[in-house]
């Protein structure tokens, strides 16, 4: 028997606005923007203990601890961690913005998994995400593939991959570009790779206005290294990319037998859905493809309001829920969609609406803090609970937020050298909870 997994990232100390990821309009829209971390984290934490308290097995990924002085060191910045910042700062305030990037709060991009149900040698697969494409969040890969062996440190049949190379070529940007369907989580599934570039075949269309993030050739050698057999590949429309779908997940989602996506979503989306009905047909299973039109949502509402990248989860017996941003209730168009989904005669039977403004302002919804891992029983109990959410996690997390975490946070304030010690202290606080 499998379960899913949720892992949502813990919103770091440092949560900005910065503006550093190009293509993804909120983040630019909101650039220099006032920031409030102690509100981010809480607002993240609100939504984990939700969906706990739904019967779903909730675990976190802890920030990195920033400013990443490695980076500094690599780029020529020397002396004391203060006399790195400062130089950096008057080098260039947009690279400290990068070094001090709490990104990695979006655990969507934290890696792609291929369930044991699926992998060629019955072992739980992952890979982190290169994201090779954004030098803020290039060197997160690391922390990940830290964080999720010491989560699977007890467990033999589970393999956490290096992240491919940071290539242009190997671009990978994780489980944001990845979808699995099934009939239910302990049977076989199909992966849904959905990529925005070939670099080895230049007759596709491309984006003119945004990059394609994802790489054929990624998805393709994740697929290779996970021993996955039954996938697609599938390209991102260019129209989708230069309107701000940067993810897939922006503009398509889906969880077991249920998929959400826009008319937008896909290249030929006729043969994607006709695929996808012969993996069910075969099964002999019954599946719930909902497909909005533009002008069912306009791809601006579905963009704004990030109705896409909403989570489902599955509830104990099998019902799903339906978790939103706000937004998307204050956006008629996508409000509208939700409500055709719930009113359906599918698995999904509510909508939940979460007000997650600061992850929202930075370009991340629900779905963006958030990667499902399909785990087996045999597994499930070997995780190390010290990250595992629960009424007394999420009110030891609230407190130790509130001690660490700035109220507000400027671009302008990252040069603060006070900010060097409240961010390693907070990071030092943190680890005493998760290794005790």
């Amino acid at each position: 028997m499998s379960i899913e997994v949720n892992f949502d990232g813990l919103i770091g100390p440092t949560h900005n606005y910065a503006g550093l990821s190009f293509g993804n309009v909120a983040s630019t829209q909101h650039r220099n923007q006032q920031s409030f971390p102690r509100q981010a984290v809480l607002q993240g934490l609100e939504k984990m203990k939700t969906v706990a308290a739904m019967g779903v097995e909730q675990y976190f990924l802890p920030p990195p601890c920033r400013p990443n002085f490695l980076a500094l060191q690599l780029l020529g910045f020397s002396g004391s961690n203060t006399d790195m910042v400062k130089d950096c700062f008057a080098h260039s305030p947009a690279l400290l913005a990068s070094v001090y990037s709490a990104a990695s709060m979006w655990t969507a991009n934290a890696a792609t998994v291929t369930p044991s149900t699926d992998s060629a040698d019955g072992k739980l697969h992952l890979t982190p995400a290169n994201l090779a494409r954004t030098f803020h969040r290039s060197f997160d890969h690391r922390h990940t593939a830290q964080s999720l062996r010491k989560i699977f440190a007890s467990s033999d049949r589970v393999i956490v991959h290096d992240a491919l190379p940071p290539a242009h070529a190997l671009s990978d940007e994780g489980a944001a570009n990845h979808t699995r369907l099934c009939a239910g989580h302990s049977g076989p599934g199909l992966h849904l790779m959905v990529f925005g570039f070939d670099p080895f075949d230049n007759s596709l269309p491309v984006p003119q206005k945004f990059p394609a993030r994802q790489s054929r050739a990624a998805s393709e050698a994740i697929m290779r290294r996970h021993g996955a057999a039954n996938f697609l590949m599938i390209q991102q429309t260019p129209i989708a990319i230069d309107a701000g779908v940067f993810h897939n997940d922006v503009i398509s989602v889906g969880n077991e037998n249920v998929l959400l996506y826009h008319e937008t979503a896909f290249i030929d989306s006729q043969q994607v859905i006709g695929r996808i009905n012969q993996f069910f047909a075969d099964q002999n299973e019954a599946w719930f493809p909902f497909e909005f039109s533009s002008s069912q949502l306009p791809i601006r509402d579905a963009v704004q309001s990030y109705f896409f990248n909403s989570q489902i989860v599955t509830r104990p017996g099998g019902k799903m829920t339906l978790v939103c941003p706000i937004e998307v209730s204050e956006t008629p168009t996508a409000k509208a969609c939700a409500e055709r989904v719930v009113a359906s005669d599918g698995p999904v039977d509510e909508v939940r609406y979460f007000d997650l403004r600061q992850s929202m302002n930075n370009g991340g919804g629900p779905a963006c803090l958030r990667l499902r891992v399909v785990v087996d029983k045999e597994n499930i109990s070997r995780l190390n609970s010290r990250f595992r959410i629960d009424q007394a996690m999420v009110e030891r997390l609230g407190n130790w937020a509130s001690e660490h975490y700035r109220e507000q946070l400027s671009v302008d304030d990252l040069v603060d050298v006070a900010l060097i010690d409240q961010a390693q202290r907070a990071d030092l606080e943190l680890r005493k909870i998760i290794e005790a």
